[in-house]
């Protein structure tokens, strides 16, 4: 009885042994992770070549500019100041300009360079636009004109014009700026310089 006993505890498996075999794998095993769907931008992206911050700071200035006429009005009257109250709408004014300001300049900015193309917190770089549609200016509507925007926004921002892209992946999509001539004549020009292999006019100066 003994041996039978010793004969099946050797042939019962080990549950850690179990899993350790199955956590060990070759790096062929292992499948490949899905690619990103941006590209990582050039260690040189050269020189900016259009800049939209999306807000301005001045904006902030506003509530405290306010605040002080109504103090100024206040120690010239009669009556008393009211220092807790101006402080609170002071407070409150300034923070919620500082984060409209912020949001904007985060969300809603344009940076185009040489080599890429910044539009809120994503960057596409210029080799990954296959076409870039010109202008409509006739009343037909063109498919890219209700394509998805670039960025983390759904659609085109407000007083923002779009301009149509094909991406290399097939996807349609909108870039988007204020000025969005110069903007468009900017992008062409450089995805163009793109296309061609010029490196940016940068690179020999750094070199």
């Amino acid at each position: 009885m003994a041996d039978s006993d010793d004969a099946d505890d050797e042939t019962v498996a080990d549950p850690a042994s179990e899993l350790a075999a199955s956590v060990e794998a070759t790096p062929d095993d292992i499948p490949a992770e899905d690619p990103s769907p941006e590209d990582p931008a050039p260690d040189n992206e050269g020189e900016v070549l259009f800049d939209e911050p999306g807000g301005s700071w001045w904006v902030v200035a506003i509530g405290p500019v306010l605040i002080g006429a109504v103090l100024a009005m206040e120690i010239a009257g009669p009556g008393q100041v009211h220092w807790l109250v101006l402080t609170i709408f002071a407070v409150i004014l300034i923070g919620f300009s500082v984060v409209q300001v912020h949001a904007a300049r985060t969300h809603v900015s344009v940076r185009l360079t040489e080599t890429t193309l910044r539009q809120g917190t994503r960057t596409l770089p210029l080799k990954d636009i296959k076409t870039i549609y010109p202008p409509n200016n006739s009343a037909e509507h063109q498919d890219w004109e209700s394509a998805r925007a670039l960025g983390e926004l759904p659609a085109v921002p407000r007083r923002r014009k779009g301009v149509g892209l094909r991406l290399t992946n097939g996807t349609l999509t909108q870039a988007w700026a204020r000025d969005v001539d110069r903007f468009r004549a900017e992008l062409t020009e450089a995805h163009q310089a793109v296309q061609m292999g010029l490196p940016p006019r940068g690179a020999s100066q750094d070199d």
